[in-house]
């Protein structure tokens, strides 16, 4: 399965990676590379869980456009 992630870096430096398609998927890392190495681990294991409790995969995600 391939996933949608996020990365940005918090104001400690440390880059925290989420995707956003399942709820609660975060990971963080020192390096870009890191916290996108460790959000694939963490994709894996909270894919496990939600099967473990019949939930469904993934949420549905939306792009939309907002006027600013």
């Amino acid at each position: 399965m391939k996933f949608l992630i996020t990365i940005f870096q918090d104001e400690d430096g440390i880059f925290i990676a989420e995707c956003p398609s399942i709820p609660g998927c975060v990971s963080q890392g020192n390096t870009e590379q890191e916290a996108e190495e460790n959000i694939q681990e963490a994709i894996k294991e909270c894919l496990e869980v939600r099967v473990e409790k019949g939930m469904p995969l993934t949420v549905i995600t939306r792009e939309v456009e907002v006027s600013i």
